[in-house]
């Protein structure tokens, strides 16, 4: 699974990982494919230090990535404390009553409500930047498209490549005037945040925009098979990010959670604001569908939505409420039946590809005979 990107980077396998979970990415790259460990869960400098001089430790000197939320434009002077004073009241009280059905417990006195939606503020993500480029990354991807002029120019003076998603040939070539070195075609399948393009239909169009530029095809890929499709599309590359939420290595702490995962198909998944306010594919559950129902208040735009939802989320992860549990995931989840190393992940995709590679031989050897008698 051999690219002349993946040559670039140094990586065995054209087979880029997206995670939050540091012994994820690790173990990714040390499978032979281009571990990137997700940003956005960080808040303060000193813990994504922390998290990468692991990630140093645990990685034998092979390449490895960092993918940032950032938009490319900025909202200055305003901060999370202006921004969540925008929050009707309205919108609370909902939430406070949804919980109040299911009988969410409150966190513990004192008890932190987590992870917050704070990596999309520009000084957030700057400042995961100052510490990461202390760190010797190859990649830097970023999921709000292109990031600021000036941070693709600081990553290109570390030697770092920039890589943006895309949910269209328009944004694709957006990046690729913006001096983007890979684009990622991310399909409707995709867990997280998508677009309305279908993988198969996305990459080559995505191909064809940013053409020379190196493509990731996204979305809905978990399988060998699949990741011979993508290159055959033109791909020099897949990025894939939901398969490892269900690997030993991930760090969910909840069995609840793994056990709808592994119990879940690809109907169970659904794109929604409740988590964002922007369409994000994820588990659909009884939380989802409350923000849904047309008869609520509906959703609030990024990032007021995020801000608003984050003590309930983590008390509904805290506690484990079961209806209302959940996690952006694609529609690959049907095949995330079984836990499983990353390793182990990596044979059954190495042994996908070579089965692919060896039907689509065989098939173009009959192509090439008329008659049994070779043309």
């Amino acid at each position: 699974m051999q690219t002349e990107l993946s040559n670039t980077l140094g990586a065995e396998h054209a087979v880029f990982g997206f995670t939050p979970f540091p012994a994820v990415a690790a173990a990714i790259t040390r499978a032979g494919g281009f571990g990137v460990l997700g940003a956005v869960r960080y808040t303060a400098p000193d813990e994504l230090a922390r998290d990468l001089d692991w990630m140093q430790e645990h990685t034998d000197g092979l390449p490895y990535g960092l993918d940032v939320v950032m938009p490319a434009k900025k909202v200055a002077g305003v901060s999370e404390a202006e921004v969540e004073a925008m929050i009707p009241e309205g919108h609370r009280r909902f939430v406070a009553e949804l919980l109040e059905k299911h009988r969410v417990p409150a966190l513990a006195a004192g008890e932190a409500s987590g992870w917050r939606i704070t990596g999309w503020m520009e000084e957030v993500a700057r400042t995961q930047l100052d510490v990461a480029f202390d760190y010797p990354i190859k990649l830097l991807a970023n999921a709000l498209g292109s990031p600021p002029a000036d941070v693709i120019r600081r990553a290109h003076d570390h030697g770092v490549l920039v890589a943006a998603l895309a949910g269209s040939p328009r944004h694709a070539r957006h990046h690729r005037d913006a001096g983007i070195d890979i684009v990622v075609a991310q399909g409707y399948e995709a867990g997280g945040h998508t677009g309305e393009i279908a993988t198969m239909v996305l990459t080559p169009e995505v191909v064809a925009a940013v053409d020379p530029l190196p493509v990731l095809a996204a979305g809905g890929i978990g399988t060998g098979e699949q990741i011979a499709a993508g290159l055959a599309l033109g791909a020099q590359g897949v990025w894939l990010g939901s398969l490892w939420l269900t690997t030993e290595e991930a760090q969910l702490h909840s069995r609840r959670l793994t056990a709808k995962l592994l119990a879940a198909g690809p109907e169970d998944t659904v794109r929604s604001r409740a988590l964002t306010g922007k369409p994000a594919r994820q588990l659909r559950t009884a939380w989802t569908d409350a923000w849904d129902d047309p008869s609520g208040p509906g959703t609030l735009p990024m990032p007021l939505q995020g801000l608003l939802v984050a003590e309930a989320n983590s008390r509904i992860q805290r506690h484990e409420i079961e209806p209302l549990l959940g996690t952006p995931v694609g529609q690959i989840v049907g095949r995330m039946n079984s836990e499983r190393s990353v390793q182990t992940v990596f044979d059954e995709l190495t042994r996908g590809f070579e089965r692919a590679i060896d039907r689509i031989n065989r098939i173009a050897g009959r192509a090439g005979t008329r008659g049994g008698t070779a043309e």
